[in-house]
């Protein structure tokens, strides 16, 4: 069988590897959402007793949206199905599928301590898993120019986030907030469409 023959076998195949990980997380949206729960006395100061949970809601929303949009386009520069690419795939929605567990007990515990730990390895776990699917696909997929540079592009942003991720273990001892703070960093890093890193390395 030949490369062109592969490709065209590969193609429906990472379809449904692609749209079996949007339905992954569009449940994992939902079962976050479902931890916003109204208040069942009435007030506005009742309603605002709610704002540690909501936080945690929206940070944890930018993050799954962040690795939708990341995945849909790593996944367009795959040719082909692999063992490794399902497995390694899988391996990321179950680290993501952690995500609502410790957002909805960072909300409960008002961003304590040890719940921003739990938070960070969360958010941690992911981004470690989202390293290996790259190289599958970097190996086994488009050998483009476009390919490329985004592969680069991500991989030291992936490197960059995991130190950010690691920084606000000790700064969290310090404040929780600050640990916070390294979490919604990484959020910004990956949501500009350019950032300060490819920059530095030129692209």
């Amino acid at each position: 069988m030949s490369d062109d023959e592969r490709g065209r076998e590969g193609r429906p195949g990472i379809g449904r590897v692609e749209a079996f990980a949007d339905g992954v997380l569009a449940i994992i949206i939902t079962i976050m959402v479902l931890e916003l729960r109204p208040p069942e006395q009435p007030g506005i100061e009742r309603l605002w007793l709610l704002w540690p949970t909501f936080l945690a809601y929206a940070l944890s929303f930018t993050y799954v949206g962040i690795y939708w949009v990341n995945h849909h386009r790593l996944f367009s520069h795959a040719r082909q199905v692999t063992n490794a690419l399902v497995w390694f795939n899988l391996a990321l929605l179950f680290a993501l599928s952690l995500i609502p567990f410790s957002t909805a007990y960072l909300g409960a515990q008002h961003f304590s301590r040890e719940a921003t730990l739990l938070y960070l390895a969360t958010m941690l776990f992911p981004a470690l898993s989202y390293t290996p699917l790259q190289h599958v696909i970097r190996r086994t997929g488009a050998k483009t120019a476009d390919a490329e540079t985004y592969h680069r592009q991500t991989m030291r942003k992936g490197i960059v986030a995991t130190i950010i991720y690691l920084t606000g273990v000790p700064l969290t001892f310090v404040s929780p907030w600050l640990g916070i703070g390294c979490a919604l960093l990484v959020a910004i890093l990956w949501f500009l469409p350019r950032s300060p890193i490819d920059d530095l390395f030129g692209g």
